[in-house]
This record gives structure tokens, C-alpha cells and sequence, in this order.
């Protein structure tokens, strides 16, 4: 259960390396699982103690075609220790650091999307677990696909020295702003936000752990040829049931995704990068990630990670997140995942006022 410093690889580990994958127990080259519309299959059960080291994925259509937004289709759970309600679930391409329902070459330390156009899935959270682990597809595609796979894993013969199990939650929000027929300076900065209570809510977990980061992403629905900086609003972090202002009390959105001054350019770091970096004016998709991997965010009894939708939430915007965090078991209950309809990205260009966004999904 050594580290993964450079300094680390000399020293002798007690442990066996183990893996899952997908490749032809014949000897012959269908080295895939083919999964059918609606089917939710177990892709791995793995006997513990032990922690998962790594894991690629990637996928398509049997006919190797390209079918459109297939990676938010497509939901990835795990489950740790016999547990019934899972500690991962999100939509496969935003648990691999990018929403949208699509992929492109991107590196962090812990997730990439690597060539062919960012379809080969990485990961390299460690993920520990004691007694078993299972980690089930859910596809929602259209078509059949074929199901490529490697999970990397150690097993120990000892405990696994940390109460603490990884854990994912993907979330959307079609958040709720304000009329903007008001003039331009104060629909960005007027107003003051002094409690946090509107706030789009990355995280909201009890227990004892820590946070180690998300990816965001935003489709700005305003269409303006006035300033349109979707990225006005301050991160706020509440630990432990804090009042607002809490402990961790940020300047804006793009400060705490460590970049600066309304950014679109593309950047990849190993802890922050935009991978989307959106249209003219600020318009259209974005995506963004900050991982806490040098600095994790600990919480003795719970964590909330905010951040406003606009200065004080004034904007309408379509809003989803992956976080990612370490914590006691049990947790929070995870409520099924939406339906696929609601999972989708929305069109680019929208036929009616964003403040009605409701319609798009008929309810």
C-alpha cells in the first residue's frame, strides 16, 4: 500500500497485481463485452482486500461508427464492500473529466482522455476497497455497443490501513437566475450574496473525509452582444455545517479553477485546466477541473462545495459537475440518476427563452 512517488518505486510492496478486463477468454481477438440498450451489466467483481490502481475504458458501436453523445448514454457505478447503493455513479464521460456528452485529448494526473479523439478513458484514482468491489455499466445508447476494459488492481494480504472509499457523483442543474431586462452592469454585478443558499451545489456529503476535486462544465444560454462572462460567481466551501461566509470563501469562478482575468484559452495542468474553452463572447460549452491532489479538503462530519451561477446567481445557465472525495462509509443516500432524455446536452442554439428551460425536458 506504498505511494506512487518516484522516490516510492525502490522499495519492496506486499502486494499481488491483479487485473479485469475485457479480452477474449477464447484466444481470439473479440477482446470486447457487447452491451445492448438498457442492459446494466457487471463488468468486474473483485475479491479484497485490495485497491484499484487503474482504469482504461472505451467504447463505440459495433459498427465502429460514432454515435452522438454516447459517453452521457453511457452510466459507470461502483460499489465497495457489499454495499447496495452505489458510492460512484455518473454518466462514463463525466467521470472521466469532461461533460457534454462528448470527448477530446485532455491529461491530469488523475483522469485523461487520450488519442483517438480523447476515446480512450484513463483513470488513476486509487480506490481501496476491503472486501469486494463491483463496478456495473448502464448503457441507454441507441444502438448495441462493444465494451472495451482494464481494471488494474492490488491485493493485499493484510487490512486496508483507511476507513476512508472513494466516491463520484455526477449532478445537473438548469439553474434559476434572474430576468435580465435590467441594465448589463447590474445583471453581472449587482447585488449582494450573503448566505450562499442559491448557490449551484457541487458536493453536499456527510461524513469524515476529504474532497479532492470536480470537473465543470457550463453551456452559457444568454444570448447577448453585451459582456456575457458566465464566470462571475465565488466558490464557497461549508465544512462541517459552517455559516456562510464559510471557511473557504473564493473569488470567482475562474480563481478557484486556478486560472485568471474571463480565460478561454485551452490549458492542461496535472490539478487544473479548461479543456473547453467556449464561443465568441464567452459563448456556447466549457469545461473545466481543479483536483485537490496536493490539496485535499478534509471534513469531520460534512461537506458542502458551492459555487454561485453568476454573481449572486443571477444567470440561467445549464450547469453539470463530477465531484470526487474520500470518506466513511455509510454515506449519503445517491438518488437514481436522471433519465437519459434529461441527461443530454442541449441544442446550441435554443428556440425560446432560457429562463423557460423546463420545456426542453417537458416537465
Amino acid at each position: 500500500m506504498l505511494g506512487t512517488s518516484l522516490r516510492d518505486l525502490y522499495r519492496v510492496r506486499e502486494a499481488k497485481r491483479k487485473r479485469a478486463s475485457s479480452y477474449d477468454t477464447t484466444g481470439g481477438n473479440r477482446d470486447y463485452l457487447k452491451i445492448y440498450p438498457g442492459d446494466i451489466k457487471n463488468i468486474c467483481e473483485l475479491d479484497g482486500p485490495g485497491c484499484i490502481t487503474h482504469i482504461w475504458m472505451t467504447m463505440a458501436p459495433l459498427d465502429d461508427s460514432v454515435e452522438e453523445y454516447l459517453h452521457r448514454k453511457v452510466v459507470l457505478r461502483m460499489y465497495w464492500d457489499d454495499e447496495t447503493n452505489p458510492s460512484v455513479q455518473a454518466p462514463i464521460g463525466d467521470f472521466f473529466g469532461m461533460g457534454h456528452g462528448i470527448t477530446k485529448n485532455y491529461t491530469s494526473a488523475p483522469l485523461t482522455m487520450s488519442p483517438e479523439d480523447g476515446r480512450a478513458l484513463n483513470c488513476f484514482f486509487p480506490m481501496p476497497f476491503g472486501k469486494n468491489a463491483r463496478i456495473e455499466i448502464e448503457s441507454n445508447a441507441n444502438e448495441p455497443i462493444k465494451f472495451y476494459f482494464y481494471v488494474d488492481y492490488e491485493v493485499y494480504e493484510k487490512a486496508i490501513d483507511s476507513p476512508l472509499r472513494f466516491h463520484a457523483l455526477w449532478k445537473r442543474e438548469l439553474t434559476k437566475g434572474i430576468d435580465d431586462n435590467l441594465s448589463n452592469a447590474l445583471y453581472c454585478f449587482g447585488g449582494k450574496n450573503t448566505t450562499g443558499e442559491k448557490n449551484y451545489v457541487i458536493l453536499d456529503a456527510v461524513g469524515k473525509g476529504h474532497y479532492v476535486g470536480c470537473n465543470l462544465n457550463i453551456h452559457n444560454l444568454r444570448f447577448t452582444q453585451e459582456w456575457n462572462w458566465y464566470g462571475e460567481g465565488d466558490d464557497m466551501i461549508f465544512i462541517d455545517g459552517e455559516p456562510w461566509p464559510p471557511s473557504l470563501h473564493g473569488t470567482g469562478m475562474e480563481d478557484y479553477f486556478n486560472t485568471a482575468w474571463c480565460p478561454q484559452q485551452e490549458v492542461c495542468t496535472p490539478y487544473h485546466g479548461i479543456i473547453l474553452g467556449g464561443g465568441p463572447n464567452w459563448s456556447g460549452k466549457i469545461s473545466v477541473y481543479r483536483y485537490h491532489i496536493q490539496d485535499p479538503i478534509m471534513f469531520d462530519k460534512s461537506i458542502k462545495v458551492t459555487i454561485e451561477h453568476g454573481h449572486n446567481n443571477h444567470r440561467s445557465d445549464d450547469y453539470s459537475s463530477t465531484a470526487y472525495w474520500y470518506q466513511t462509509e455509510p454515506h449519503k443516500e445517491v438518488l437514481p440518476i436522471l433519465p437519459v432524455k434529461e441527461r443530454l446536452p442541449l441544442p446550441d442554439t435554443l428556440p425560446f427563452n432560457p429562463i423557460d428551460l423546463e420545456k426542453c425536458f417537458g416537465y
